[in-house]
């Protein structure tokens, strides 16, 4: 969970349901596996935050751009687009980012170049990786009622694409529900001044 929370490419859609399973057959303490998955995810993040914080926007790019960087599925693009989100959506992103696709592993760096204070970027993404953690953990826990050993790796990729389709439409849902309160909130001040 640790190479999972840091730019090296390693789904945690790999290490959570499996662990969740054989919790579920009563080899792991399922608390435990969300636990340890949060706390890893949330170390290799902080190792992504303090070198983003460090070393600076060309050097995360020079290194993005890299054989290295390619190697770990990295462009400059992907870091661009990360810090679009981050600026985007604020500090707030860094509990929602660990939550999507493609942004999960990289949201730190954004915070990390704009100086976003630790405990602040600590407390949202372990906030974020642990509801993620907890909904991998459910998955692989209702798999074992019914899925072979075996079978439980395509099971989970199979579920897996339900699963992140449902989450970005919830995230969805919420950002129009915050931004319609947030307008008719506006609306109604604005009417208040003008009387």
């Amino acid at each position: 969970m640790f190479i999972e929370g840091s730019v090296i490419p390693a789904p945690s859609e790999l290490i959570v349901p499996p662990a969740a399973y054989r919790a579920a057959a009563g080899e792991l303490n399922i608390f435990l596996v969300v636990l340890v998955a949060t706390l890893g995810a949330l170390a290799g993040s902080t190792a992504n935050y303090f070198a983003a914080y460090y070393l600076g926007r060309p050097m995360i790019y020079r290194f993005a751009n890299s054989r290295l960087g390619h190697l770990c599925l990295l462009n400059q693009q992907k870091i661009e687009q990360a810090e679009k989100y981050f600026y985007d959506h604020g500090v707030v992103a860094t509990l929602t980012g660990r939550l999507l696709p493609g942004i999960r592993q990289i949201i730190s760096i954004p915070a990390g170049l704009s100086k976003m204070k630790f405990w602040k970027f600590a407390l949202y993404t372990s906030i974020g990786a642990g509801i993620w953690n907890c909904v991998l953990a459910t998955l692989g826990w209702y798999l074992h009622s019914f899925v072979p050993l075996d079978q439980l790796n395509s099971k989970i990729e199979e579920y897996n694409s339900h699963i992140q389709i449902i989450v970005v439409a919830v995230l969805v849902l919420i950002a129009l529900i915050a931004g319609l309160m947030w307008y008719f909130k506006r609306k109604k001040k604005k009417a208040s001044i003008s009387k």
